[in-house]
């Protein structure tokens, strides 16, 4: 699935050269929010975060 969509995603780019700049532009826009990326960046490494137990009395 995630190839046909990068296949899909190519052949736009080549239909439409103008679409590359579409793109630039927005993820540019978001990658200058700080909260997105924040956010982004929690979710990718959450997965790999220890979980925490219950605390020992």
């Amino acid at each position: 699935m995630r190839w046909l969509v990068l296949g899909a995603l190519l052949g736009l780019l080549l239909l439409y050269p103008s679409l590359l700049a579409v793109i630039a532009a927005a993820v540019a826009w978001l990658v200058s929010k700080p909260v997105i990326v924040a956010f982004a960046l929690g979710l990718a490494a959450r997965p790999h975060l220890p979980r925490m137990r219950r605390w020992a009395r």
